[in-house]
């Protein structure tokens, strides 16, 4: 989750939101691609979730990382809680999951080699404090009592006020990971046309990147348990809202949206005060209850917008939402599949025509099929199989066009990185497929051994 943003002036004018929206947009020559992805830790030896203290823990992690490869700390109060350097930050989820939030580059391969940089500088420390980490949408055995909360206070105030808006708050914050890639936009237009392919057809990425297909220990019937936990969180934040499909749609009509959404806090002086559930139209009208008479600054509405959780939303730039943590294969075929989709003007109308004759109960239909079900799922008609195959068709030819060369000219696009999702595509398996299969076979139902056979 994010950190604090900072910088913004005072709010004098109600335009001043959507103008920060729109702030944003830049020309193609300038978008760039941001992979962020999430991991569990675990100990080695007793496979047990890190704390945030000890000899095997988070904080030993930030350490190594911060004096082995000259990573600046980020802190809260007396708390180590993340890391940056050279535009990417590492940060904490609440339950300790590790995330990398990576640089805005320009290929998919500059993007894959960051991914294997910080994969090798992280499975280096954590081999010097004896630990590992796992690519998995969800925790396969751990139970909620065993996850720590990080010592953050957004996170504080989140777990007091998850359960009274949903029944799978505590579990999104503490047990699921997710990959997810954020991308620019040249215009209102093109934000509109991109959020609606994104908001369409997120649920392709639930299915093609399905990898949580365990909770406490056994199957949970779904092929991505993250995707289902999203599902009752908060209705207020999440989903796939229907006004991003109708006439009007653009930064205003986001703005309406999020004052709409409660709010969670305003971050003053290095402390998060709590605002649960109380309204940032009141804050500009300098009625907040958590603050009297004060009005709300730039960076309080940027801090505002991270705590929405749609399938995909915007803020400077636009984050796709859907897919569970995973291999390290499929955390450069995700942006590779959106990227496909979205910087080639071609392949994202062909994107859109796939998606814009559907009605918002197809689309809420895919997204709770692909949880369950991965590319076996259907709603409303259309057969998520046959819907990914030409979603991955259609990024192939996007990345194609956009013709980015890697390995000094030797590879001559970022094709290569959908092979993953291609050989899903022709097997009809998703990760999920794989780990059920390993349980009720090779394992013989010894979830333990996932740990073993998964681990980075």
């Amino acid at each position: 989750m994010s950190i604090p943003q900072s910088g913004g002036g005072p709010i004098t004018d109600h335009a001043q939101l959507a103008g920060y929206l729109e702030s944003g947009c830049k020309p193609k020559a300038d978008w760039r691609i941001g992979t962020e992805h999430e991991k569990f830790g675990y100990n080695a030896e007793t496979l047990a979730p890190l704390p945030y203290e000890g000899p095997c823990s988070i904080r030993a992690m930030l350490e190594g990382l911060r004096d082995r490869f000259a990573w600046s700390p980020v802190t809260e109060g007396a708390h180590l809680i993340g890391l940056e350097k050279a535009g990417a930050n590492i940060s904490l989820e609440p339950g300790g999951q590790l995330e990398l939030s990576g640089a805005p580059l320009e290929t998919i391969h500059q993007t894959c080699d960051e991914v294997n940089d910080h994969l090798r500088e992280v499975h280096e420390v954590a081999d010097t404090i004896g630990a590992r980490f796992i690519g998995l949408g969800a925790a396969p055995v751990w139970r909620h009592e065993d996850m720590p909360l990080m010592p953050k206070g957004r996170y504080k105030l989140m777990d007091a006020y998850m359960d009274k808006v949903g029944s799978m708050g505590k579990t999104m914050m503490r047990r699921t990971c997710t990959v997810q890639v954020n991308l620019d936009f040249a215009s209102e237009a093109d934000m509109v046309q991109k959020l609606r392919v994104a908001m369409a057809l997120q649920s392709v990425a639930t299915a093609l990147f399905a990898n949580s297909p365990f909770l406490d220990g056994r199957p949970n019937g779904h092929k991505s348990w993250r995707a289902r936990v999203w599902r009752d969180l908060d209705a207020a934040r999440t989903g796939i809202p229907e006004f991003v499909f109708e006439d009007g749609m653009g930064f205003e009509r986001w703005v309406d949206y999020a004052l709409d959404v409660p709010m969670y806090f305003v971050y003053r002086d290095g402390e998060y005060v709590d605002a649960l559930g109380q309204s940032f139209r009141d804050f500009l009208k300098g009625e907040l209850p958590a603050l009297p008479g004060e009005k709300p600054t730039l960076s309080d509405w940027a801090d505002h917008l991270t705590t929405l959780f749609p399938e995909a939303r915007i803020k400077k730039y636009m984050e796709m939402r859907g897919a569970d943590g995973g291999p390290w294969r499929r955390l450069c075929a995700l942006p590779a599949f959106w990227v496909g989709l979205m910087y080639d003007q071609a392949s994202l109308d062909a994107a859109w025509d796939l998606a814009k004759g559907w009605d918002q109960e197809t689309r809420l239909g895919l997204r709770v099929a692909a949880s369950e079900a991965g590319l076996q799922a259907e709603a409303g008609g259309v057969k998520m199989h046959d819907l990914a195959r030409e979603c991955v068709a259609i990024a192939e030819a996007g990345l194609k066009a956009r013709a980015r060369a890697g390995s000094g000219g030797l590879v001559p696009d970022e094709t290569h990185f959908l092979n993953a999702l291609k050989d899903s595509v022709e097997t009809g398996r998703v990760p999920a497929d794989e780990l059920l299969d390993d349980y009720h076979g090779p394992w013989q139902g010894d979830l333990s051994r996932i740990y073993a056979e998964r681990s980075y």
